[in-house]
């Protein structure tokens, strides 16, 4: 799965005109629980070695704090009130990195005029509306005490913004063979990825997929046979045969290889066009799964939308979940709120329920035997996202719902329960979008939705009024 660590520049602030005993009796408080919040997914960079206590508050400050960041290549901002705080040096800072900044202070706990030594909120207002003056996105946890559960919640989500955003960061998308001639529907502007969000889409050949295959192959070292081993172990595959199971795997360890040479976290990839290019005898969906377990999402039929809204899905989750893309394929026989969610075998086989055991099953095609991945998912709550683009304008469609029970059918699978299906339906059929879309387990609705917020996409949901532009 996408695995990765953020490294968040830390710079308490205060304001001059207030005493700093008191600025620094709150930094005494606030900053050992902020420095306890996610250590397996947060390094902390402060700037107690070039601030007067460790908190900024001139802006002389300013440029010994840019360096100190700058060196540190940090991911994030986030700028703690101690008191009113220094929205010169606030915006002095943010305005020279573009990255997701954090603002947030704890209640002033008395209100006397004659004691009212802080007013962390007043600034907070205050140095808000100069980020805003200066073009700085920024996230807000509301004002409350450091160890209350909404500043965990508000810094756990704003870690998994920021998670996001450094996977998107100079993203390089592999484009794993052509677009299938019938697909319109995937169509994709390179240049204004490049230009938009400096997102640059990588072409790997067919033939070096083939060709770094059969290396693997005729090497058979320990890498591939252990492969072959814990594959055989997590799926049955009594009904396949061992051609099959051993090109799978080769087939996936040259991807993943040729993926990591060129720099790329995602792909889209022409599903026949692998098959082909390797002599796969069936599917080559199952290498899909099996790469979004191994961490490198990857969309069916050349779709790089699909693989950017799939990478943005296990990033949300700070890879703690892997994603799957799936097509909107039709209602629940008995369920009017309920969608089929499906491709022919792509999906993780770590999702797959503990109900039955997953399995490669043969079919038969004009008269050949052929193999594909079949399993159902897991119970649970999902994210659905898709990002999309029409006429220069970039679109999100984000929406939660619920795994349930419905008619078994073939490749890999979930029935997807949804409050009003009438609703999604519209603003999927209104656009911009198409049959795929990329889900993830849990719940991160709220945390895509604030990525679109700092990447100015726009935001559609199943309960949000339709753009007019759209209809």
């Amino acid at each position: 799965m996408y695995k990765d660590k953020i490294r968040i520049g830390l710079m308490p602030t205060r304001r001059p005109v207030f005493r700093i005993e008191t600025a620094r009796e709150e930094y005494d408080i606030i900053m050992p629980i902020i420095r306890a919040q996610m250590p397996d997914y947060v390094e902390f960079v402060d700037i107690d070695d070039v601030c007067l206590q460790g908190m900024a508050a001139l802006k002389e400050d300013i440029p010994k704090i840019v360096d100190k960041f700058t060196a540190a290549k940090v991911d994030a901002l986030f700028f703690p009130f101690c008191d009113f705080g220094c929205e010169e040096v606030c915006v002095g800072v943010a305005k020279q990195f573009k990255l997701p900044v954090l603002i947030w202070g704890t209640r002033d706990k008395v209100s006397t005029y004659e004691k009212r030594e802080k007013e962390t909120q007043c600034g907070i207002f205050a140095a808000t509306k100069v980020l805003r003056n200066y073009g700085v996105t920024y996230s807000y946890i509301w004002n409350c005490e450091a160890d209350h559960p909404d500043f965990v919640n508000g810094f756990k989500k704003f870690v998994q913004v920021s998670f996001v955003l450094k996977a998107l960061r100079n993203l390089n998308v592999a484009e794993i063979g052509d677009r299938p001639d019938a697909f319109y529907s995937v169509f994709h502007n390179q240049l204004a990825l490049i230009q938009n969000f400096n997102i640059t889409v990588k072409p790997i050949a067919l033939a070096a997929i083939g060709v770094r295959t059969r290396q693997i192959l005729e090497e058979n070292s320990s890498e591939l046979t252990d492969y072959i081993a814990d594959f055989r172990n997590r799926i049955d595959c009594s009904d396949t045969s061992d051609e099959y199971v051993t090109k799978v795997c080769a087939g996936t360890i040259a991807i993943e290889q040729l993926m990591k040479e060129h720099n790329c976290k995602c792909a889209a990839f022409d599903c026949g066009g692998v098959r082909n290019a390797i002599d796969l005898p069936g599917s080559s969906c199952a290498i899909q799964g099996e790469l979004a377990d191994r961490g490198f999402p990857t969309a069916c039929e050349t779709d790089v939308w699909g693989a950017i809204s799939q990478l943005i899905c296990t990033a949300a989750t700070l890879g703690e979940e892997s994603e799957f893309l799936a097509d909107w394929t039709y209602r629940h026989p008995t369920n009017d709120n309920a969608e089929l969610i499906w491709h022919g075998g792509s999906f993780p086989v770590s999702l797959a329920t503990d109900a039955r055991k997953p399995q490669i099953k043969s079919f038969d095609r004009r008269g050949m035997t052929l193999y594909e991945a079949w399993w159902e998912m897991k119970q649970g709550s999902i994210t659905m996202c898709r990002m999309d683009e029409l006429n220069g304008e970039y679109y999100m469609f984000i929406g939660e719902g619920e795994a349930t029970e419905g008619p078994v059918t073939t490749g890999t699978w979930v029935w997807l329960e949804v409050d009003d299906w009438k609703k999604w339906e519209e603003r999927l059929m209104y656009g911009p979008f198409i049959h795929h879309v990329a889900g993830v387990y849990g719940q991160v609705k709220d945390v895509i939705t604030e990525v679109a917020r700092y990447l100015g996409v726009n935001v559609i949901t199943p309960d949000s009024p339709c753009p007019k532009s759209l209809y």
